[in-house]
């Protein structure tokens, strides 16, 4: 190990300890020692063996153990001891501009802060704004810096992925003669994190269409271009790849290029079945081409009823498709309204009034307002005197907003016991309660089943919120029996909310099915902490339709009058 290299664990070190809170003087003789490395002339190896390391001005007994142990075997035990007592990425955080470990102490003390992703959603909910050190220039900042940050990571959120292949597509549209053009892969898919875009085209001058992908102004690096495929790193940090066919070719290597790598396994062995062989240049039988002018056409010669690209993960869709047994996927058309609106009464970034306002816009029926509850201090949580003010302000806009329902709500912490937040006297004033765990997530997995069943059956629970906890590319969800979840949600007629935050989308697609086949609700919420995050109910639906739910699994495909009749029932069910 090089002086370096030292000099950069004894920085560590030092920063370890600041995080935590330790004497400041100690803190400041590693750093001291890194900055003395830095401008040694001799060899460190030699004053270790020699024993003359510690007449060195500033390198006293303390630091003298540390460096000569990393020296000799390459490991410290105070640095190994330092990392394992913080979260694994709190160092991470000391990486984006204008973080310091004091900074980061605050975040994780004040927060529970304990990674980027964690992080950048702390940011998106405005939790920084008020906060002592920091407020909303920084905050901005730190979302920039996190977004620079995140370019050598390799994994992206689908709402980035998204904004990314829609500019893509509009400015190919404008600049190259084109006949179709699709995203495929993992964003045709609806995967909740993806790794690249995949932009497909059909056009008679292939030629063309890549010199206009790779002058794209959003065009960071240019890694390949080529007569049938280019490939370029965008400025968000993003892969794309552009692939262009003939017109001819386009149904096959639309359906080809969106994948799954399972899906096309299973079909490809179901087409050997049938004496076909099918690629993305075709479907041929021996080798004469089997004509096809779009996907559909694909599924009828392999006998199949189409399947929806959002199913194409080889989980049981081709079965269903060939016993005529596929859901009728819920559309976004299908959404009359939405719950888990944030406002600045809590951590919202817009007024009650514009949150409404933009809901109505949006042509939703009913919106129901849910800000934090008082046990969520980090968030501005409404004490019971700020839940009447709310509601004194809700009165006077149903008066200004007829076109839309608005439900009085509130996102109720559950506590470590399992209760919800608030006394009966005031949770009894809701149209309705979203229950979420917001704190003490490393409990056991028998703890957290037993803690949100609780919540579940308390009489006023009527949405259990966000399920797992879990923030993408951030932390994972919580340990969860969800057998024992769904029987408790069956049996007290509690709603799971499939989360549509794409910085959350939780409930897990993956799982979603099983609570379908309990016969279970679910509702798909925004989570809206600003207006633009009313729009999100996109990506819950792309969720809902992976986890195979139809317009019949959803709570709020309800129309106002039939939601108006559920909540009181839910309300009278004590």
């Amino acid at each position: 190990m090089d002086k370096k290299e030292i000099a950069q664990i004894l920085e560590e070190i030092g920063q370890l300890l600041e995080i935590k809170g330790e004497n400041p003087f100690k803190a400041r003789a590693f750093y001291n020692g890194a900055r003395i490395l830095g401008t040694l002339t001799q060899d460190l190896k030699t004053l270790v063996e020699s024993g003359t390391l510690g007449e060195i001005k500033g390198i006293g007994k303390g630091l003298t153990g540390v460096i000569t142990a990393l020296v000799q075997t390459g490991i410290s035990k105070q640095h190994e001891s330092l990392k394992k007592s913080v979260p694994p990425g709190l160092l991470d955080l000391l990486h984006i501009q204008g973080l310091g470990p004091k900074r980061v102490q605050v975040l994780y003390q004040k927060l529970n802060i304990e990674n980027v992703g964690q992080l950048e959603y702390a940011c998106r909910e405005n939790r920084l704004e008020r906060l002592e050190g920091f407020g909303e220039k920084l905050q901005s900042n730190l979302l920039n810096a996190i977004q620079h940050h995140n370019k050598t990571k390799g994994y992206f959120l689908a709402s980035q992925g998204v904004r990314d292949g829609a500019q893509i597509v509009r400015f190919l549209r404008e600049k190259a003669p084109l006949i179709r053009i699709e995203l495929a892969g993992s964003l045709r898919r609806r995967n909740e994190i993806i790794h690249d875009i995949d932009v497909l085209v059909s056009t008679k001058t292939p030629q063309k269409a890549h010199a206009a992908f790779v002058s794209y102004p959003q065009v960071e690096q240019v890694l390949a271009r080529g007569e049938t495929k280019s490939s370029v790193v965008l400025k968000s940090g993003i892969q794309a790849d552009l692939r262009t066919v003939t017109d001819r070719e386009f149904p096959y290597a639309l359906y080809y290029f969106t994948g799954s790598k399972e899906h096309n396994v299973a079909t490809r062995t179901l087409a050997k079945e049938k004496k076909f062989k099918i690629n993305e240049y075709g479907i041929f039988k021996g080798k004469k081409l089997i004509p096809c002018k779009d996907e559909a056409d694909i599924f009828k010669v392999l006998g199949l009823k189409y399947i929806s690209p959002e199913l194409r993960e080889n989980t049981g869709e081709i079965e269903a498709s060939r016993a005529d047994a596929l859901p009728d996927l819920v559309e976004e058309k299908d959404i009359k309204g939405i719950f888990h609106v944030h406002s600045t009464y809590s951590d919202g970034r817009d007024t009650l009034e514009t949150m409404i306002a933009q809901a109505s816009a949006l042509g939703f029926e009913y919106v129901g307002i849910s800000d934090h509850s008082q046990a969520a201090t980090y968030a501005h949580g409404l004490s019971s005197a700020r839940v009447m003010e709310q509601h004194r302000e809700l009165d006077r806009l149903e008066k200004k907003f007829k076109k839309i329902r608005i439900f009085r709500g509130i996102e109720s912490d559950i506590l470590a016991d399992g209760a919800l937040d608030y006394p009966e006297r005031v949770l009894s004033k809701f149209d309705f309660v979203i229950g979420s765990v917001h704190s003490r997530f490393n409990l056991s997995e028998q703890e957290m089943t037993k803690r949100v069943c609780r919540s579940i059956a308390h009489p006023r629970m009527t949405i259990l919120g966000h399920p797992t906890g879990r923030l993408l590319l951030g932390r994972k969800g919580f340990a969860l029996d969800f057998s024992a979840v769904f029987d408790a949600a069956k049996k007290f007629q509690v709603t799971i909310e499939l989360n549509a935050n794409p910085h959350r989308l939780d409930l897990d697609w993956r799982v979603c099915k099983q609570a379908k086949e309990r016969g279970l609700k679910m509702c798909i919420n925004p989570d809206a902490h600003d207006v633009k995050g009313l729009r999100d109910v996109t990506f819950g639906v792309g969720i809902a339709r992976k986890g195979w739910l139809t317009k019949r699994d959803i709570l709020n495909t309800m129309s106002v009058s039939e939601m108006e009749e559920f909540l009181r029932k839910r309300q009278g069910k004590n």
